[in-house]
């Protein structure tokens, strides 16, 4: 029987994500709109934004922090097309954005010194085959896949290379050693569910210094620029950015950080991102139609939790078959108000793919799964 009880907020998308609970467009009555992001009182408002986020993620002392354009995609890369060229560079891919980033750096960069590590949607890359001698690229979660780095300990301390992380569905909701990446970069729009359009990067001691000593052999447009002649931009980390940022965005970033302060900050955030999911986990396993993308428990995302259909009738069909009774079952879902944009990305295999980040609350989840069961027991007809 169709259900009764809907989640109070439908809005599972994987990105822009789900406001924070209690969100409205009040939120945002303080914006500096209409001032100049240059006047003194904006740029103070942006720093307030980028000194808050490494405070809230604890990022060491002596790594910067900064607002670039184009959200993560901006933000990763302005750090490939800055500091990649100075030696070799190992590229691990294990999902669409991971692919793009190892396309770009052959393809676009065509450097010719690099390797590339790539593994199966659901499952990982060996890392123990890395060559930290050389520069390394990777996701630390894949958002497409649902499928994250268990840890950071296959990083040495001792690396010569840099480290470059996209972090974007990562930051705000796992645990992560930043002493162990070099580059951190991710938006505003994924677990502190902010406004799209602005990305942040942070850099360690050690990438500042690439920045000093190297300058890639290619033209490098002015949004790509973390240098000039050498000199690293400090305005970037200070609240002077490389373009006109939306002070509507800069108040709504400032929010959703205040929110995570007043939920115990970090740890609060992380705590509320597990608990979503440990509701589809334990779901899962008492479920047999339904399992997760990632094939290892450990590797499993608590943001973009990404699920397969595993019924053996669903199994029986062709792909595109698949791809219509997942799409039919997405698509019932929106109808009734319950949940929006769970299809599996494009270039995944067809799923469901369930947003868990800190925004969303662990009871909305609860109340989703009854009409994930009706809405499976409909495209079986």
């Amino acid at each position: 029987m169709k259900p009764t009880l809907k989640p109070k907020s439908p809005n599972f998308s994987s990105g822009p994500c789900s406001k924070r609970p209690g969100w409205s467009i009040d939120s945002l009555s303080n914006a500096l709109v209409g001032r100049s992001h240059r006047a003194k009182i904006a740029k103070a408002r942006i720093d307030t934004v980028i000194q808050k986020s490494k405070e809230i993620l604890k990022l060491p002392d002596d790594y910067v922090c900064g607002i670039v354009p184009a959200s993560d995609t901006g933000a990763i890369e302005m750090a490939l097309w800055s500091l990649l060229g100075a030696r070799g560079v190992d590229v691990c891919a294990w999902e669409s954005f991971g692919s793009t980033w190892v396309s770009d750096i052959l393809n676009e960069l065509k450097l010719e010194n690099c390797r590339k590590f790539l593994a199966d949607y659901g499952q990982l890359p060996d890392f123990s085959k890395v060559d930290f001698k050389n520069d390394v690229v990777f996701t630390f979660n894949g958002t497409t896949s649902g499928v994250r780095v268990r840890d950071l300990n296959w990083i040495p301390e001792n690396r010569e290379g840099l480290t470059i992380c996209d972090a974007t569905s990562a930051v705000f909701a796992m645990p992560m050693d930043y002493s162990k990446l070099d580059v951190i970069t991710w938006s505003w729009q994924k677990v502190m569910g902010g406004e799209a359009a602005h990305g942040m990067i942070a850099l360690s001691p050690r990438a500042l210094k690439r920045l000093e000593t190297y300058s890639p052999p290619w033209p490098m447009p002015k949004i790509f620029k973390l240098a000039k002649k050498n000199s690293v931009i400090s305005g970037i980390f200070s609240g002077a950015t490389i373009n006109t940022v939306s002070m509507l965005c800069v108040e709504d970033a400032l929010d959703g950080l205040n929110w995570a302060e007043s939920i115990g900050g970090l740890e609060g955030l992380i705590k509320r991102s597990d608990a979503n999911l440990k509701v589809l986990a334990d779901w899962v396993e008492t479920t047999d139609w339904i399992d997760f993308l990632a094939e290892d428990p450990e590797t499993r995302s608590s943001t973009s939790i990404c699920l397969k259909i595993v019924a053996p009738w669903y199994s029986d069909l062709d792909p595109e078959q698949q791809a219509a009774k997942a799409k039919k079952m997405v698509a019932l879902l929106e109808e009734e108000g319950v949940a929006y944009d769970i299809g599996s990305y494009r270039d995944a295999p067809a799923g469901i793919r369930i947003w868990g980040g800190a925004t969303v609350d662990s009871e909305g989840i609860s109340a989703l799964i009854p009409w994930l069961e009706w809405a499976f027991g409909e495209i079986q007809n």
